[in-house]
């Protein structure tokens, strides 16, 4: 199936934060662009925006990107968000995916082929693994919500392979390359589109026990404590940061 203009809708698993490159906007990649960049070579005529921002929850998800995503006439968009809703102390998972599925109507009704994610499963994590439950039910609304609107559905959750730590960031929050380009693989094959993406991993590393607790204690300091100490004063790693391809683009 070709597709000619493509918007991607999210937060900083959209945007692509992990995959880092520094020749492009924010200095990502992520799997959006390595999906646009395949859609690309099958029509001479095609456009690409990234709206997603870090940081972002259900509501700026619903109120910013959708109606811009909508202005842009796309003929595919993904959708992923509330994720970061979840991760709060407190959240009302009925209330964020009734206004999830209310958002998903209003892009389907475009016309446009829509495709959205399920929460990745953390019950390998440590330090999320607490809130398993709360993703779980959060991705049954999703599905729900998704056959409703005739959405395609990428599975996050049942890409059991990401589970090998190779595929992560080393904050083990967010993907590294090879997880993005797993991502991708994962919706250009949702989407029946032909493609030459693979992922190669590099050969495992044996640690001590001693090893892998120093990483994981580099690792809350460096990532967890940052998100902490913003919580308190209701702010977002994505408050100065702006979508990346704000309009319809083509990738080379």
């Amino acid at each position: 199936m070709t597709f000619h203009r493509f918007v991607a809708l999210g937060d900083s698993f959209t945007e692509g934060v992990g995959d880092d490159d520094p020749t492009r906007p924010n200095g990502l990649r992520g799997w959006a662009d390595r999906v646009a960049e395949v859609l690309a070579t099958h029509t001479d005529d095609f456009g690409y925006a990234n709206l997603a921002v870090r940081g972002r929850k259900m509501d700026g998800v619903i109120n910013e990107q959708v109606p811009a995503a909508i202005e842009l006439n796309p003929d595919l968009i993904s959708v992923y968000a509330g994720g970061n809703d979840i991760l709060r102390p407190s959240v009302d998972i009925d209330a964020i995916s009734a206004r999830y599925d209310v958002a998903l109507g209003k892009l389907a009704a475009t016309g446009a082929r829509l495709v959205v994610f399920t929460a990745y499963d953390p019950g390998g994590s440590a330090i999320f693994r607490p809130l398993r439950g709360r993703f779980a039910i959060y991705n049954e609304m999703v599905r729900w919500s998704a056959q409703r609107h005739d959405a395609t559905i990428v599975d996050y959750w049942r890409l059991r392979d990401l589970r090998d730590e190779r595929h992560w960031d080393s904050d083990r929050l967010h993907m590294g390359p090879r997880g993005h380009q797993r991502v991708a693989i994962a919706m250009l094959d949702a989407l029946k589109v032909p493609h030459t993406l693979t992922v190669d991993l590099p050969a495992t590393v044996t640690r001590t026990r001693r090893e892998v607790w120093n990483e994981n204690a580099t690792r809350a300091r460096q990532s967890a404590a940052p998100w902490v100490r913003r919580r308190p004063a209701r702010a977002s790693s994505g408050d100065t940061v702006a979508a990346r391809w704000p309009t319809l683009s083509r990738l080379d």
